[in-house]
């Protein structure tokens, strides 16, 4: 194959669509509406879409794997960003040092897992 992939931008659902699109914006991505019920959310070279669809046994089992730079950076990013007290059930949950690497979570106002991570370098 001849061609660079450029992106992979994952679909995810929603419980309550504009509770979710506020949480987006309040975690730093940049959202483009295409539709009254369908955005892209925009991080950087990150992005994702978020549609107005619930499906509890698939909403809440969809895990995205983000890596950033410095993980403990980015835990006192979110940390920063008081979310618990904006949102109902959210959750952080401090990083775990792994063989690989280490990483955060956040469980988002739907109950999406978010994991933050870096690889360690060998």
């Amino acid at each position: 194959m001849n061609q660079n992939i450029k992106s992979i931008r994952p679909f995810i659902g929603t419980k309550d669509f504009e509770v979710s699109r506020a949480f987006y914006r309040d975690l730093g991505f940049e959202e483009v509406v295409l539709e009254n019920n369908f955005s892209v959310f925009k991080m950087q070279n990150t992005a994702f879409y978020l549609q107005d669809y619930y499906a509890k046994e698939w909403v809440e089992n969809t895990m995205l794997f983000i890596e950033v730079e410095n993980v403990d950076e980015f835990w006192e990013y979110l940390l920063s960003l008081n979310l618990a007290e904006k949102y109902d059930n959210i959750k952080l949950l401090p990083i775990k040092t792994m063989d690989w690497g280490k990483e955060c979570f956040l469980i988002d106002t739907s109950g999406i897992l978010w994991h933050f991570g870096m690889f360690f370098t060998k």
